[in-house]
């Protein structure tokens, strides 16, 4: 499992690249087992009312989320390549310029069960 971070104006956004023998979430809407790449991040936009706030470049804006549409993919590299413009794409929808967007693709550290 890999987790792809882009960061700008002070915020991040993650999501998770699911790689062969990981076990990628099931839910109406997930792609079908057979892909073996899954990528799931979340979706947004800028609202004038409602959403949450969040502090971009100094400035509180709000934020609406959609529900996050996984992706599947036959490879690895396609995955990731879709991760970084969906990360691209997430900020740009709040005006900030893709090349201001650093991304960085982390390996997911299994910590175990969780509450113990």
């Amino acid at each position: 499992m890999l987790l792809i971070r882009g960061s700008a104006g002070g915020t991040a956004l993650t999501g998770t690249l699911y790689e062969p023998g990981d076990d990628p979430p099931t839910f109406r809407g997930a792609p079908d087992d057979d892909a073996p790449y899954v990528w799931v991040c979340d979706a947004f936009y800028e609202v004038e009312s409602g959403g949450q706030t969040q502090t971009l470049d100094g400035r509180e804006i709000r934020i609406a989320f959609e529900s996050p549409m996984p992706r599947g993919f036959a490879d690895r590299e396609r995955a990731i390549d879709a991760a970084r413009a969906h990360i691209r794409t997430q900020f740009a929808r709040l005006g900030v310029d893709e090349s201001d967007v650093a991304i960085e693709v982390l390996e997911a550290v299994d910590d175990g069960p969780t509450g113990r």
